[in-house]
């Protein structure tokens, strides 16, 4: 049995660390991956010929190390590939209505591309090919 997720997609917002009470560092942002929408096995265009993307967002989760350098490198809109778990949670709210949440935790983060700020300081370091080879 496994549970093994790999996404690669662009950071949604700037990632948000917490500490626990017990000291354990949690670092979490949103991630977005899209891919063409098909209809009847064909890729659907809009009207001026351009793919019609469908987006999914995933919600990362990252603890102690591995969150300190996503906090410390990540910004919004970087490219980034995760490989991970899906953790699902059930709680209840105060209505006492039961909620459900989904979650992947990161095992591992590997920068696609560099932040915009490390382009401008360095541009002659940056890869100017933005397609993913898969």
């Amino acid at each position: 049995m496994q549970n093994i997720v790999i996404l690669a997609g662009n950071i949604g917002q700037k990632p948000e660390t917490r500490t626990t009470q017990g000291g354990t560092n949690i670092t979490n942002f949103s991630l977005a991956t899209s891919r063409p929408r098909l209809s009847e096995g064909r890729v659907l265009r809009d009207e001026n010929g351009y793919r019609v993307m469908d987006t999914e967002w995933h919600r990362i989760t990252c603890f102690n190390g591995l969150g300190k350098t996503v906090a410390e490198h990540c910004e919004k809109g970087m490219k980034v590939l995760v490989h991970g778990r899906i953790h699902y949670t059930k709680w209840t709210d105060a209505a006492g209505n039961d909620r459900y949440g989904c979650e992947i935790i990161a095992e591992k983060v590997d920068f696609l591309s560099r932040p915009k700020s490390a382009e401008s300081e360095n541009p002659e370091l940056v890869d100017k090919d933005d397609e993913i080879p898969f």
